[in-house]
């Protein structure tokens, strides 16, 4: 999703071409994962000669809250206040960060 968000439109090779500037991955697995996030609403395409062109239905935002409802109904029983408790919990979690989140949720 990041290769064709910045992309806006693109054709399968061209967001393969683009991923693979970060690490490798095949025309087929691009192709496939673009079917997927097509049937979840992410994308959609549009025909163009022999070519599928891709365009993002969501932005970046909307995707991460797709995302994190999902988590949150999987792994944490549908609770944000688990997920939170278990992020301000974490061990490995900045301390800065742990400040920073606090003071975030005392302003909501």
């Amino acid at each position: 999703m990041a290769a064709l968000w910045h992309l806006q439109r693109a054709s399968v090779a061209q967001i393969t071409a683009v991923v693979n500037g970060t690490r490798a991955v095949t025309y087929s697995t691009v192709q496939t994962i673009l079917r997927i996030l097509e049937t979840k609403g992410y994308v959609k395409h549009d025909k163009v000669a022999r070519a599928f062109v891709y365009t993002p239905v969501v932005d970046v935002g909307q995707a991460r809250r797709r995302a994190l409802r999902h988590l949150v109904k999987r792994l944490f029983d549908g609770s944000l206040s688990l997920l939170v408790l278990n992020v301000l919990e974490d061990d490995e979690l900045d301390p800065a960060e742990r400040e920073r989140l606090r003071t975030l949720i005392d302003r909501a």
